[in-house]
């Protein structure tokens, strides 16, 4: 059996979340919209062309949403450029650890691909992952689980055979929904509200091989 490694992006792999609230916040100072007070919480982990619509209540014509989700997102390239981003604690280490016991990884993310491909560059951890699979290549956004079936699907592996690393509730409840055994970070999260993961834990540097192997055992 060839076990897979199935990564969300932000949360997971790094901590994105200040710069990603501020191009919101440099987007809406730029086009004069208003920001709700909870809205960075409440559209955590969905895709921009849900949050738009149903979070902001900024529009529902299909073209404005697709522009200001573009422009949203090349926001925050800038910031990560300028201001820089690091993994979280434990990441390198769990990528290296997979690697050496042959496990191929994916990241599973509604992130936009550039994005992904910005923060590479930053971090310089693209070799460890041999495919990415983002918001370009599904349709359905989490919880439902077609992101990680692509990514599975990706890596040559069936998902009841992958392993899932997550930190939102729809992300949990996306790759259970796969099949796949879920380990969730407490990155966003109090560590108590994360039970319906196979496992959880506050850090990924927690994440050993015994406890991943353990989890197809």
């Amino acid at each position: 059996m060839t076990i897979g490694a199935l990564f969300d992006w932000d949360g997971v792999v790094i901590d994105s979340s200040v710069q990603h609230e501020k191009s919101w916040e440099r987007l809406a100072d730029e086009a004069g919209l208003d920001l709700p007070a909870d809205h960075f919480k409440r559209g955590f982990g969905m895709k921009n062309e849900v949050i738009i619509p149903g979070i902001l209540g900024w529009t529902e014509d299909a073209d404005e949403i697709r522009r200001l989700s573009l422009r949203k997102e090349a926001l925050y390239r800038e910031i990560v450029r300028e201001d820089g981003i690091e993994t979280l604690p434990g990441v390198r280490e769990l990528l290296a650890m997979l690697r050496d016991h042959g496990v191929p990884c994916s990241v599973a993310s509604s992130t936009h691909r550039e994005n992904i491909e910005t923060a590479f560059d930053v971090l310089g951890i693209r070799e460890f992952f041999s495919a990415v699979i983002t918001s370009e290549d599904v349709s359905q956004g989490k919880p439902d689980p077609e992101v990680f079936e692509k990514s599975a699907a990706a890596l040559g592996c069936e998902p009841h055979h992958c392993v899932v690393f997550e930190d939102a509730h729809v992300g949990i409840d996306a790759g259970l929904g796969a099949g796949a055994r879920v380990i969730a970070v407490a990155t966003t999260h109090p560590i108590e509200t994360l039970g319906d993961a196979d496992v959880a834990v506050e850090s990924l540097s927690e994440v050993d091989w015994a406890m991943v192997k353990a989890l197809f055992d």
